[in-house]
């Protein structure tokens, strides 16, 4: 059976001296594993759109046991991020993240977008780059079902608060007031700024066009970052090595 789809490459693994084992998003399909043939031999024509980060057209082969690539031509290969090392490295934390959360199988046209849109402006350094990255990791996590509860305190329901706190453990927020009375409080909590828990329901709440049309000063960046970052590790519980390394490379504590 043959499958044309359009895809981003996720992951790039060599198998022996020619081929490539090479993890897709596609865009109806979820997450794919697929063999190119071939691929690493710099003749081939498969060897540019198999390469990671590479968004390609693909025509793919599904066996009973493995699929195999049969074309794969290239849409776009992001050149902006391979000469910085930050950058890919955000950018390879993007991709290990949704291979964790991209369902296999199913529709992901909207995790694609995502996260096409984030390299498109990682590249061109368009967008702050913790702005971006608490948008892909937030809106990842809600458009894989793990959707957290920010309209209003958990207690009282109140809108804003000089202070709120983002409680990463429970997705939920609370406000100054409740957070400090003998029933709360036990819970860790990340303290956002009217700016930055804006910026908070932004990521989960905006239409997709308007999803990375909006900035906050560095400081409300911080407080987004932190809060977006600390809400995947209680999700995902676990860390990703390519988030330590960009981590490492952005002089940031992680």
């Amino acid at each position: 059976m043959l499958l044309e789809t359009d895809g981003l490459v996720i992951r790039e693994k060599p198998v022996g001296e020619n081929d490539r084992l090479v993890t897709i998003l596609t865009r109806h399909d979820g997450v794919m594993r697929a063999f190119a043939r071939h691929a690493k031999r710099f003749k081939d024509k498969k060897n540019p759109g198999t390469g990671l980060l590479c968004y390609s057209r693909f025509v793919i082969f599904r066996g009973r046991e493995n699929n195999q690539i049969n074309e794969a031509q290239v849409q776009e290969v992001f050149f902006g991020l391979r000469g910085e090392i930050e950058a890919l490295s955000l950018a390879q934390y993007f991709c290990e993240l949704a291979e964790v959360v991209a369902p296999e199988g199913t529709e992901s046209e909207e995790a694609l977008r995502l996260l096409l849109n984030a390299l498109y402006f990682l590249s061109r350094k368009a967008r702050p780059r913790l702005l971006l990255k608490a948008v892909t990791e937030m809106r990842l996590l809600a458009l894989s079902g793990y959707m957290p509860d920010l309209v209003g305190c958990r207690r009282c329901g109140t809108y804003e608060s000089p202070h709120m706190a983002f409680l990463p453990r429970s997705g939920q927020i609370c406000c100054e007031t409740c957070f400090h009375t003998p029933e709360e409080g036990k819970e860790p909590a990340v303290w956002l700024t009217p700016g930055a828990m804006m910026g908070l329901r932004h990521t989960i709440y905006a239409e997709f066009q308007k999803l990375f049309a909006f900035t906050l000063p560095p400081e409300e960046q911080k407080q987004l970052a932190k809060a977006a970052e600390q809400y995947m590790f209680q999700v995902m519980q676990r860390s990703f090595d390519t988030l330590q390394f960009y981590h490492t490379v952005a002089g940031e504590e992680g």
